[in-house]
């Protein structure tokens, strides 16, 4: 799967997503991760890429030029041209990313990512070349660029080839519908506190069934929003 980020700050998200697993899956070639400096798709002399709002207020607004300039580099760059391809803004305004949205992103063969600045970008420019708008919370930041590492992560370790098995990502925390249960490793007691009986007993039915029941507690106890979605799908 191919990743292309529209960004003023290319050195973040690259550095970001350089390290642990996604870095070893773009160096094994299961995934690709390119980023385009907007600035250098700028037409004006001094590289701007933002300007006054029309009708006023404060701060500044990220031009359409640079960006749909952007755009256009990177479809032209395809030697694929029957690439599935998604254009995704990252936003405040956007809709709640959440599991089950990565896993609809992961099915591309190509996700663009465009990260604003400032106040915003033209709306022009959302109009034209982007599918969807996704938020990662309620909550504002200075710009999208740790929204889409977020987003990319999470996609990226849904590729074939990114995590040694699906069962990776399958049965852990949000995917199964409930948070992970407990997991414990060596040593056996510590600080006074011993593992559980069962994870040592090789009753593997027993530690199903009692993984399961941790795994409804702490979603009672930390997430009861998604237990009641949880519910309603198992009935």
């Amino acid at each position: 799967m191919i990743f292309d980020v529209m960004t003023l700050f290319p050195e973040l998200v690259s550095y970001v997503l350089g390290e642990s697993i996604i870095g070893r899956a773009q160096k094994s070639g299961a995934i690709e991760i390119n980023c385009h400096n907007i600035r250098d798709f700028s037409e004006d002399k001094h590289r701007r890429v933002d300007d006054t709002p029309y009708g006023g207020g404060k701060g500044m607004l990220m031009a359409a030029p640079p960006i749909y300039n952007c755009y256009e580099h990177i479809i032209s760059q395809s030697a694929d041209k029957e690439l599935s391809t998604r254009v995704v803004f990252m936003s405040p305004s956007g809709k709640l990313f959440d599991q089950k949205k990565a896993e609809e992103l992961s099915k591309y063969d190509r996700l663009i990512v465009l990260c604003g600045h400032y106040e915003g970008v033209d709306r022009r420019i959302i109009d034209e070349i982007v599918d969807e708008e996704i938020s990662i919370g309620n909550y504002v930041l200075t710009g999208g660029e740790i929204p889409a590492c977020i987003v990319i992560d999470s996609v990226a370790r849904l590729v074939d080839g990114v995590l040694s098995d699906p069962e990776c990502y399958e049965n852990e925390s949000i995917s199964s519908g409930l948070v992970e249960y407990p997991q414990y490793t060596r040593p056996y007691e510590f600080h006074g506190v011993k593992v559980p009986d069962v994870l040592i007993s090789g009753h593997h039915e027993k530690i199903d069934q009692w993984r399961h029941a941790e795994a409804l507690r702490l979603t009672q106890e930390n997430r009861p929003d998604i237990l009641e979605k949880y519910n309603k799908t198992d009935t």
